[in-house]
């Protein structure tokens, strides 16, 4: 009997040449205790500045199932994912997953076994990471924030590693915004999601394309993306400095008409005071000029990504192209 249905890998690598074809190798090992159905990787190199694109294109050359999309420049893991996605149209579920070897090509087929008992979106959970101890606590940090502050529950210790049905990526694919948070923009689609626990392994090659000031811009992606609470805490930060103004100058004059002989000169007082509030208006400041920010970005209504190549199907031959979209 033939497969009837197909499952879509969406890949996105990003300075990935060392463990290319290791990954590619391990996959395809594991995808081949379900020949019941159909696979397709699709490859997104995001920009790659070393041999990844070649050695992607060398694995379509020998594997028919694999597709090779190639931006014009770097436009970050999120946006490599969109492109995926909107590539993998026609399939009856996709899953997403890095290259570095962290994801084990096996739990996939657990999120498929657990895809075919009906739910629509099945993530991988971390139960443990190899990452050092400064990784972890701003991990936590990162999760512990994002459940006080999101306006939705996006679960924790949870990357992009995950299956979605056809129908949950006709949804996603429709989020066009530019700081993409795609885990919440997941959850914030709804549909019957559920978790797999898996023990997450250490890179296989090279480094982490997330160094601490890419960490911090995603962080604020997904603060801000899925909640509006900073602008309100700036409100009632400004509240109680203004009732405690007010308690202050009570206080002042209580010692002014009544006990005058304890009054004493408070020049460095109000200078740390005026420090202070300055400090705080520049921080409010900030928080509004990122809202302000992801309007304005949101308001040249630019393509998210450009292709440079594509390579697909078992006949299709490697094309450039200046394809927007």
């Amino acid at each position: 009997m033939s497969p009837d249905r197909t499952v879509t890998y969406v890949l996105p690598v990003h300075d990935e040449a060392p463990s290319i074809v290791a990954f590619h190798r391990a996959l395809v090992a594991a995808t081949e205790e379900r020949p019941d159905l159909r696979f397709e990787f699709v490859y997104v190199d995001d920009g790659s500045r070393d041999d990844s694109l070649r050695r992607l294109l060398e694995l379509r050359h020998a594997d028919p199932r694999v597709t090779v999309l190639s931006l014009s420049r770097n436009f970050g893991h999120q946006v490599a994912v969109t492109a995926g996605l909107d590539a993998a149209a026609g399939a009856d579920a996709v899953i997403v997953m890095d290259t570095d070897l962290q994801d084990p090509p096996r739990v996939s087929l657990e999120l498929v076994r657990v895809w075919e008992k009906g739910v629509d979106v099945v993530y991988a959970q971390r139960r443990t990471r190899q990452d050092g101890p400064f990784k972890r606590a701003t991990a936590y940090l990162f999760y512990w924030l994002l459940a006080r502050l999101a306006s939705i529950d996006i679960p924790r210790n949870v990357g992009d590693f995950r299956l979605m049905d056809a129908r949950v990526v006709a949804e996603v694919v429709r989020y066009r915004e530019h700081d993409r948070f795609l885990r919440g923009i997941v959850a914030h689609v709804g549909f019957r999601q559920e978790a797999v626990l898996f023990d997450r392994d250490a890179r296989h090659a090279g480094t982490t394309g997330y160094p601490l000031r890419r960490m911090l811009a995603f962080a604020t992606s997904g603060i801000l993306g899925f909640s509006t609470l900073p602008l309100r805490l700036i409100s009632r930060l400004g509240v109680a400095i203004s009732a405690v103004s007010v308690l202050g100058a009570g206080y002042v004059a209580w010692i002014r008409l009544f006990v005058p002989e304890q009054a004493v000169p408070g020049w460095a007082f109000l200078g740390v005071g005026m420090f202070l509030l300055s400090g705080l208006q520049l921080i409010m400041m900030g928080v509004i000029g990122g809202y302000l920010g992801r309007v304005y970005v949101e308001a040249q209504d630019r393509p998210l990504y450009s292709l440079a190549l594509t390579a697909r199907g078992r006949a299709a031959r490697d094309q450039s192209a200046d394809s927007a979209c």
